[in-house]
């Protein structure tokens, strides 16, 4: 299996993950003119953009430390785009991390701001 498919099928997982632990998934591969995102869910009176990082071993450090300030920065320019575009209007907007290791999943709730 490729990086790219294992990629899909880690980001199928967290989103299955996600609906297990009370969020409703409301956008999965969200992509628009300025970037994508993971997953878009509700949860608890918020709108949840969610980035899935996968980590077969910590070789390479944690998974959730890969959501540098430049991911961030692209996933909060998604975030705005969407807002737009779906007329969100005042919503109380979250930040999440799904990071997965090996087979050990972690939630990060309002992972950045």
């Amino acid at each position: 299996m490729n990086k790219r498919q294992m990629g899909k099928q880690k980001e199928a997982l967290a989103a299955k993950l996600l609906s297990l632990n009370g969020y409703e998934v409301i956008a999965f591969n969200y992509r628009c003119r300025v970037g994508e995102v993971d997953v878009i869910a509700k949860e608890g009176g918020y709108l949840v953009f969610v980035e899935v990082k996968y980590r077969s071993s910590l070789r390479y450090g944690e998974p959730q430390l890969a959501v540098d300030c430049r991911k961030q920065k692209k996933i909060k320019e998604v975030m705005r785009w969407y807002c737009y575009h779906e007329q969100v209007g005042e919503a109380s907007i979250r930040f999440d991390v799904v990071a997965i290791l090996g087979d050990k999943f972690q939630i990060i709730k309002n992972a950045f701001a």
